[in-house]
């Protein structure tokens, strides 16, 4: 979609969103004064110091798009680049329809802001007994790498890939292999550096900036930080056991992307049923909306999983990520969706890495035709499962609820979330906050997420009490919540 906020109604001036009109931005020269480099990155630069030499005004209303490539004899798609480039920095805020202004600090940011991911894993030291927080598989249930690596070295098939420079992307052998289980038929298979590389290549490719994008709430938080990066606005879309709310999607339709976990999500575990399914298709369908799937618990979820694909292949993008299952650093996911929408990703990813190192997917390859390494992945399904149950119950016996879930998280509600992290850090235990994970500013209730992964057998007792413990802790001062 390109972003035109002239082509949809505007806020009306008694909207307590604005309540006051915003100066626009003068029209004539403002942009074409001085301005001899006109790629996206010479735009960028040239608005940059007009702002910060306040020739354009904080809260300014900036000219749309179209107008200012036709004052400045460019594509609307160079503009957009720029206004993108300008939004990731704060410079400029895009409000949906109300159109793009200027943000109301004016010094531009020379580095980027601390985004959600970062404020949920922030540097600490190794004080705590155990650490709760990360979100990743516990490392002695990943298949034996070592193993894998002799393996592929006695059969020699590394040396053939050394020095290939235009051989296939994917190997041929790997995208039979997905192809078998893939939950619909993909007109094109890619291997990229994991899940979040996907995603952040989808959405530059398909997502222009103050473009709609649902997603789940609470949800990932580095899909929220892609998303402000490129100037998009994240509508919330909650959930129950059942997967994404249809009522919330309802109103949500028409969103350019609509970014989910079809299992596991995380942080809630929750996973999508064939019911679910059949509800989002109704709404979805006739819709250019392009729906990502990230199946970021492939191989360790117990869940069966449910994909729009199955319904809507012609819009629907999944990706498989082996990250959980076989180990982080492969750093390698599988994608599979229509041509029409990952051969521009495909391409332009020709110009940068060009490839996902074919040395990795033969490694990976070999795991997925070991007997041995589908043991392990099978293994750990089983054990992350055993886990999250005993936890589950151990919780309920201190009365405690929690809903139940799949994956290696679990979405501990709580009375404060500051509070419980404190009672939590006195007992050794890190837990990650709830708040990065919540899209709107001002969520129903408080949360932390623990990764039971992390939990060995014989801590399960003192955690679950410590943890249970930790929802009621209250603060020690007076909570104020903005308005």
């Amino acid at each position: 979609m390109n972003f035109d906020p002239t082509t949809a109604p505007q806020v009306p001036a008694d909207d307590p969103r604005d309540p006051a009109p915003a100066p626009a931005a003068a029209r004539s020269g403002l942009f074409n004064a001085d301005l001899e480099d006109r790629t996206p990155a010479g735009i960028a630069a040239a608005v940059s110091r007009r702002i910060r030499s306040g020739a354009i005004e904080p809260g300014s209303r900036l000219p749309t798009v179209r107008e200012v490539a036709r004052e400045l004899r460019v594509s609307p798609a160079t503009v957009n680049q720029a206004w993108r480039a300008l939004a990731a920095t704060g410079a400029i805020v895009a409000r949906g329809r109300a159109g793009t202004f200027v943000g109301k600090h004016t010094t531009v940011r020379a580095t980027a802001p601390t985004g959600r991911y970062q404020r949920l894993h922030p540097p600490s030291d190794s004080a705590f007994r155990i650490d709760l927080s990360r979100g990743t598989p516990d490392p002695r249930l990943l298949p034996d790498l070592v193993a894998v690596l002799r393996t592929v070295t006695e059969q020699g098939r590394g040396n053939d890939l050394a020095a290939d420079y235009l051989g296939e992307a994917v190997l041929p052998e790997l995208a039979a292999k997905v192809r078998t289980d893939w939950p619909f038929r993909a007109e094109r298979i890619a291997v990229v550096d994991g899940a979040l590389d996907a995603i952040d290549r989808l959405l530059a490719a398909h997502v222009r900036l103050g473009d709609a994008v649902a997603v789940e709430d609470p949800c990932f938080p580095p899909f929220l930080d892609l998303l402000a990066r490129i100037g998009a606005r994240p509508i919330p879309v909650r959930m129950d056991e059942s997967g994404l709310l249809p009522d919330d999607l309802e109103r949500a339709r028409g969103v350019a992307a609509l970014i989910l976990q079809p299992r596991a999500q995380n942080p809630t575990g929750v996973s999508l049923t064939a019911a679910r399914i059949r509800e989002l298709t109704e709404i979805l369908t006739g819709t250019d909306t392009l729906v990502i799937e990230d199946d970021h618990s492939a191989g360790i979820a117990a869940t069966t999983l449910r994909s729009l694909g199955s319904r809507l292949p012609s819009r629907t993008v999944h990706i498989r990520s082996y990250s959980k299952s076989h180990g982080a650093d492969l750093r390698l996911a599988v994608v599979g969706g229509p041509a029409e929408v990952l051969d521009p990703m495909i391409e332009r990813r020709m110009l940068g890495p060009g490839w996902t190192s074919r040395l990795l997917q033969r490694l990976l390859l070999t795991m997925l035709d070991s007997d041995e390494a589908v043991r392990t992945v099978a293994a750990a399904r089983t054990e992350y499962r055993r886990r999250s149950t005993e936890l589950r119950r151990a919780l309920v016996r201190r009365g405690v609820a929690v809903a139940r879930g799949d994956g290696i998280n679990l979405w501990l509600p709580v009375a404060d979330e500051n509070a419980a992290m404190i009672s939590l850090a006195a007992a050794g235990i890190k837990a990650a906050p709830g708040r990065p994970f919540e899209v709107e500013d001002h969520p129903l209730g408080d949360h932390l997420r623990i990764t039971v992964a992390a939990i060995a057998h014989g801590e399960l007792d003192w955690v679950a009490t410590e943890l249970a413990t930790a929802t009621t802790a209250a603060p020690t001062y007076r909570r104020v919540r903005r308005a």
